[in-house]
């Protein structure tokens, strides 16, 4: 008699310039398939410090885990997704970065997008340091058409105003590990992407192996398309039925 998989967890992991909202279409989607979901939120400080926060939530999850991330959440699954919990990976409009790779060193084998020239940069100040950090946001009146030309207009604009920053650090930051080469892995490309090259969301899921699929759509994938992201994620899920 065979033992029954238990039901995973689908962790979602947000990017910058976002928060856990980001997933608000996608969320009722996959509790409809009677998953279990949570979508945390990421501290946007660090790569390493962002996995290593992501890595104590899912230490906190009994059973498998399906681990989900879209834009910078992809470098924070790549480094996070190594919990011997997570059982797949899915990324979506995502950097998959190789093992000792920073996000500025995959960005920069590539020809800028918009997103460049619309990055505001902002300083904020560092506990026990006398050196100010850097916020990265994005110009507020370019956001809706560089984030989510392809989401409603009328949340685009609130989108603009509540974007979750990223510290600068984070940009130069190399990845201790890269779990997509111990772990199956699905990538979701942004074809028509202007916040990230889409040829970079490209190039790692190539160099990665993964089973990956095309959407037309803005960055804001999630919220453009939900139910081509919620199928990416049932595809990941149904894998672990047959392990």
């Amino acid at each position: 008699m065979t033992t029954p998989t238990p039901t995973p967890t689908v962790v979602l992991v947000h990017g910058a310039f976002a928060d856990a909202s980001s997933f608000a279409r996608v969320v009722p989607e996959l509790l409809a398939d009677g998953l279990k979901v949570l979508a945390p939120a990421v501290p946007n400080r660090s790569l390493t410090g962002d996995a290593d926060y992501i890595a104590s939530v899912l230490r906190a999850i009994p059973g498998p885990v399906v681990l989900v991330g879209h834009s910078y959440g992809g470098a924070v699954i790549t480094v996070a997704g190594a919990e011997e919990n997570v059982k797949a990976l899915v990324f979506l409009a995502g950097y998959a970065l190789e093992e000792g790779e920073s996000l500025g060193e995959l960005q920069g084998r590539f020809p800028d997008s918009e997103l460049a020239s619309a990055l505001v940069y902002t300083p904020f100040p560092v506990a026990g340091s006398d050196e100010p950090g850097t916020d990265v946001t994005v110009e507020t009146d370019r956001f809706p058409a560089i984030f989510a030309a392809d989401v409603d207009q009328d949340l685009a604009a609130v989108l603009a105003v509540s974007q979750r920053p990223l510290a600068g650090a984070a940009f130069a930051e190399a990845a201790p590990v890269a779990a997509w080469k111990t772990k199956p892995s699905w990538g979701l490309v942004s074809s028509a992407d202007r916040t990230i090259n889409p040829d970079v969301e490209r190039y790692g899921y190539q160099r990665a192996g993964m089973t990956t699929v095309e959407v037309d759509s803005s960055h804001l994938v999630m919220l453009a398309h939900p139910k081509k992201v919620a199928d990416l994620i049932r595809e990941a899920v149904r894998s672990l039925a047959t392990e």
